[in-house]
């Protein structure tokens, strides 16, 4: 380990799907699975950020009055 080790980039383990990966080498069948992998994360953040606004939005009708 050098001293500066943080400073280079992780590699993705095998399996992840990191924003930004070389494309190309994938079958039709690859970039298939990507696009519902990548689909059923979007699904899951948009419903973390769902929860996220009813919270708030209760906690401002609670201090807001």
């Amino acid at each position: 380990m050098g001293l500066f080790d943080e400073d280079v980039p992780k590699k993705s383990a095998p399996g992840t799907i990191a924003v930004g990966d070389d494309l190309s080498s994938l079958s039709e069948s690859d970039l298939a699975e990507r696009i519902g992998a990548l689909t059923g994360e979007i699904n899951r953040t948009r419903q973390e950020l769902e929860q996220r606004r009813n919270i708030r939005n209760a906690a401002n009708s609670i201090f807001q009055k």
